[in-house]
Parts: C-alpha cells; sequence; structure tokens
C-alpha cells in the first residue's frame, strides 16, 4: 500500500529567528556604513585630492585592521563561551563613530574614522560568525551563512541608493548625507540588543587560553588549508574601491557614483543564498573554482571597458562571484573548526586574509597609479588564473559536512 507524503514530512527544516535578526541587524549597519563608502573614495579623490595609491592605502589599512581585530574578539569569546555581548561592543564601536565621517576636516580625521569604525567591525566579526554556527546544525550551515551575508548584501546596496537620493537632492552635500548614516546603525545596535538570545554552552572542560600552543594544536591541518585558500582569494579581489574609481575614470557623473556599489550588492545578495544552500550539498572545491572563473570575467570586463555601464556589467560579474565564495569560505571555516575554538578559527581566518586584502590593495594603488586601470584589473585577472591553477591540480576531497 503506497503511502502518501504529506507536507510536514517532506518539509525543510527552518533557519533559526536568531539568524534571521542577526542578518538584519548586518543589513541595517550596511545601510549605514555604505551610505558613507559609496562616497568616501569619490570623496577623498575629488574633494580632499587624494591620490589613488593613498586610498589603496586607507583602505587596506581600514580593512586590515577590522580583520586582525577578530582574531583577538574571536579568542575572547571562545574563552568566556560568550559571544553576543563582543558583538554588541563591535557594532555599537561602528555606531558611535560614524559621526566622525561628516565633521572631519581632513583625510587624518577620515582615516582615524575608518581605522576605528573597523575595529569595530574587526570586534563583531568573529564572534557573531561563531554565533551563527551555534544557532544552527552543521547540515544547515551553508543556508545560514547565506542568508546572512544576503541580507547583509541587501544593506550594502540599499546604502549607496540612499546616498544617491540624498546627494542629487541635497546638491552633492556630502556632510549632510554623512549625518544620515546616524541612524541605521544605531537602530542595528538596539536589534541586537534585544532581537538575539544567545544559546547556551554547556562547560565541559576548563577555561583555557584558546591561542595557546595546545588550544590551537586542534585547528588540523583541513583548516589550515581554508585559511590559505582564503588568503589566496583575497590576494585575487582587492578592495571594491576601485570599482568605484574605475566608474569615475570612464565619466560616471559623481552624484551616482554609489550605483557601481547598488549593482554588485544586487547581485550579491541574491546570489548568496542560494550558493549557500549549494555548499550544503555540493563540492566546496568545484565552488570556489566557478567563483574564481567569475572574478576572472569581472576583471576582464573592467580592464576592458571603457564605459561606465561595462564598469556596471563589470560589477554584476563580481557580485555574483562574492555571493559564490564567501558565505562558503565561513562555512568550510566552521566545519573544520571545533566548537570550542570557532571563534579562534575565524579569527585566525580573517588575520590571515586582512594581511592579504592590505597587500592586494597597495598593490592595485601601485599598478592603478602607475599603470593605469586597466593594468590592475588584468594583475587581478592574472592572479586569480594561478589561484584556479593551484586549485585545479589539487585532489578535491572536500566534502560538505553533516554533523
Amino acid at each position: 500500500m503506497s503511502t502518501v507524503s504529506t507536507r510536514d514530512d517532506i518539509a525543510q527544516p527552518r533557519l533559526p529567528a536568531g539568524i534571521w535578526v542577526l542578518g538584519f541587524v548586518s543589513l541595517l549597519m550596511d545601510i549605514s556604513s555604505e551610505i558613507i563608502h559609496s562616497l568616501l573614495p569619490v570623496y577623498l579623490l575629488s574633494v580632499l585630492g587624494v591620490g589613488a595609491l593613498t586610498i589603496g592605502l586607507i583602505e587596506g589599512a581600514a580593512e586590515a585592521t577590522a580583520q586582525i581585530t577578530k582574531i583577538f574578539s574571536g579568542a575572547l569569546s571562545d574563552y568566556l563561551g560568550k559571544r553576543k555581548m563582543l558583538a554588541v561592543l563591535g557594532y555599537g564601536l561602528g555606531a558611535v563613530t560614524k559621526p566622525i565621517f561628516a565633521v572631519a576636516p581632513g583625510v587624518g580625521w577620515i582615516l582615524t574614522a575608518r581605522l576605528t569604525d573597523r575595529v569595530g567591525k574587526g570586534i563583531r566579526g568573529a564572534p557573531r560568525d561563531a554565533l551563527v554556527a551555534d544557532l544552527v546544525p552543521g547540515s544547515m550551515r551553508g543556508a545560514a551563512y547565506g542568508l546572512r551575508q544576503s541580507l547583509d548584501t541587501v544593506g550594502a546596496f540599499t546604502g549607496p541608493l540612499i546616498a544617491i537620493g540624498l546627494m542629487l537632492l541635497w546638491a552633492n552635500d556630502y556632510q549632510a548625507v554623512f549625518w544620515v548614516a546616524v541612524i541605521p546603525a544605531t537602530l542595528a545596535v538596539g536589534l541586537l540588543v534585544f532581537g538575539v538570545h544567545e544559546p547556551n554552552r554547556p562547560v565541559t572542560e576548563p577555561r583555557r587560553n584558546p591561542i595557546s600552543r595546545i588550544a590551537l594544536r586542534q585547528l588540523d591541518r583541513a583548516y589550515w588549508w581554508v585559511v590559505t585558500l582564503g588568503a589566496v582569494f583575497t590576494l585575487a579581489r582587492f578592495s571594491e574601491a576601485f570599482l568605484l574609481l574605475r566608474a569615475e575614470s570612464n565619466g560616471l557623473a559623481i552624484a551616482w557614483m554609489p550605483i557601481v556599489m547598488v549593482t554588485m550588492n544586487v547581485a550579491y545578495a541574491l546570489s548568496a543564498y542560494p550558493c549557500g544552500k549549494l555548499a550544503d550539498r555540493l563540492n566546496h572545491q568545484h565552488l570556489l573554482m566557478i567563483g574564481l572563473c567569475l572574478l576572472i570575467i569581472a576583471d576582464i570586463i573592467l580592464a576592458l571597458g571603457e564605459h561606465w555601464l561595462w564598469t556596471l556589467a563589470g560589477s554584476v560579474v563580481w557580485g555574483l562571484h562574492m555571493g559564490m565564495t564567501q558565505g562558503l569560505l565561513a562555512t568550510m571555516v566552521a566545519n573544520a573548526a571545533p566548537t570550542s575554538l570557532r571563534g579562534t578559527a575565524f579569527g585566525f581566518f580573517n588575520l590571515v586574509s586582512g594581511i592579504a586584502l592590505l597587500i592586494a590593495s597597495v598593490l592595485a594603488g601601485l599598478l592603478w597609479q602607475y599603470g593605469g586601470p586597466a593594468l590592475t584589473f588584468y594583475a587581478g585577472a592574472g592572479f586569480c588564473v594561478v589561484t584556479l591553477t593551484g586549485l585545479a591540480l589539487r585532489p578535491s576531497k572536500d566534502r560538505p559536512t553533516q554533523a
């Protein structure tokens, strides 16, 4: 006798509410950050007279600061057994730095605000990523990271849209637009404080230093392979600030400059969650190779295109690459690390990636200043080819973790 499956029998488990709340916290903070960051490179270039190399140094130093800070906050979250309070501290620090961009009289203040804001990002990043893994079973980690990243990226394109509207409305008044960014940042902190409940983690062994030699021995070769892979990927993908500079060099009006980030982040947001779900089912190495191919295509489009519409096209493919790879790399870190060292694992991963991002952004700035925009993107494509070749030659052993 045949049995008819009911909807409940075939229904997929749902992601916990805490994952959605963390996603909306990221969305609000990204709205705030991208209102500023979508205008900042052009503001530095056209108003403060800063060169491309200096912009590359500022962007690289800022992002490297965030990544380096993550190692300490991640380890501290493992030691304390608490992640939410560090996430609140990080988001709070990011919120209080936003007014500095509006009142900064020169590039020194901008650099200070950018670095301080990224310290806040570093403090919250690893504990938040570890908290995501704490809230879901292993079989749903790809979907959880994909959803959080997707909502985060909705904020990343909503922020530039708001910036465009306000720049047109207020006749390119940068400072007034920067003040608006304070509002969503404050809302993000409030939502995190009242909307996320951290699960209790049972204490099975005495508290110990998570970055001691004994503890770090638990991070095996599979984990360090993911760390190396993340660094190589970052070297092939420099700061998105150079997408904005490419649009400016191709004649896009200043008020419309944030449309580049909107375009990239729409593609990123639409692809992150589906790609995250794929990461729960398919071979991770193969998905990373597809992501590299997308980045090569994006670099070639951005190198060859001499109209701002080509910049938008390249930004779409760049965003698809981000959606394919960023949540996937986070899933691979979570799968490779023991629960008691998950924050530390994300911290080390982001430390190495941060150093790589600093190097990549400085090199991109040098190539741009002395060789032009096309050379910068050709070099990025070349590094992708080298990375892709290395992945293709390595035996594909990785499989999604269901535990």
